[in-house]
């Protein structure tokens, strides 16, 4: 595992492909470029002549904690940022699936000089799918900042698997200031407020129609809750330069994807992710030659 330092923090990384147009893949939730699925379908990338990092957000993974800015996402498209500058890699093309999806979004209107194009399927929304994912997120780890101190979030499941892969990630997060880490929270739990025009969090209409590069949008399914089929739509209606197209899966693909992994049927959620990999690969090379 390969590891750099981008502004105090230290983010875990690989790259897969020697040379050839990059790509970066951001995957969902608070799960690891390790996930089952994530090095499957970058490799499926990479042999069509691709190159692809894969990364470990901040709060992902291995990579360090971090509770700074506007929003998680917004941090989190600045540090692929820094690190695709940090490795020389950009221009790329921003692909990633829900979170990643909204990450990788950012990351285009933040930092057009490094996209070449984006990619994004399973895009959260809808009022209940919004409050929801601000409450995976953040509700927990207020609740028990609140009620406990920071030794009581340090205590919660949902942050294991960071400290499983980074050992300092426990002592970082019981260095948290507790009332500077509820409002930061707080903060970001705003972000998903499904209100005004925001398109998806942190990004508004307006902003999103600044993201001038090439960009296929998969449609999500009518089953989905949590990434509804009109935001996909909506987003590919206002980004200038969308195309709106079918996944290589059913109308139901998220939720069997969390129903077998529920029941251990199959690894994770993105174990069908590198059926994407022929589809990306002939856009980009129709699109941006």
């Amino acid at each position: 595992m390969a590891t750099a330092t981008i502004d105090g923090l230290t983010l875990a990384y690989e790259v897969i492909g020697e040379a050839g147009r990059t790509w970066t893949i951001t995957p969902g939730g608070r799960f690891s470029k390790d996930d089952p699925g994530i090095h499957e379908f970058a490799t499926a990338l990479a042999d069509f002549g691709n190159r692809v990092l894969i990364w470990d957000r901040p709060n992902c993974g291995a990579s360090d904690l971090c509770f700074e800015g506007d929003s998680e996402s917004a941090m989190q498209a600045d540090a692929l940022a820094g690190l695709l500058r940090h490795l020389d890699l950009g221009p790329a093309i921003f692909a990633g699936g829900s979170g990643g999806a909204r990450v990788s979004m950012l990351a285009a209107e933040r930092h057009p000089d490094l996209a070449s194009g984006l990619a994004i399927w399973w895009i959260s929304g809808g009022i209940y799918g919004l409050i929801s994912v601000g409450s995976y997120y953040c509700g927990a780890s207020i609740a028990a900042a609140w009620q406990g101190g920071m030794p009581a979030v340090a205590e919660l499941p949902d942050w294991a698997p960071s400290f499983a892969q980074n050992s300092a990630n426990r002592d970082r997060m019981l260095a948290q200031d507790r009332d500077t880490f509820i409002a930061t929270l707080e903060r970001w739990l705003l972000a998903y407020c499904p209100c005004g025009d925001v398109l998806v969090p942190g990004l508004s209409e307006s902003d999103a129609q600044a993201i001038g590069v090439p960009t296929l949008v998969f449609r999500s399914g009518t089953t989905d809750l949590h990434h509804r089929r009109e935001t996909s739509e909506r987003i590919a209606a206002v980004l200038p330069n969308a195309t709106l197209v079918e996944p290589p899966w059913g109308d139901s693909e998220w939720n069997e994807r969390g129903a077998a992994r529920t029941s251990g049927a199959a690894a994770g959620l993105f174990v069908r992710w590198h059926l994407l990999a022929p589809m990306l690969n002939d856009w980009a090379a129709s699109t941006l030659g």
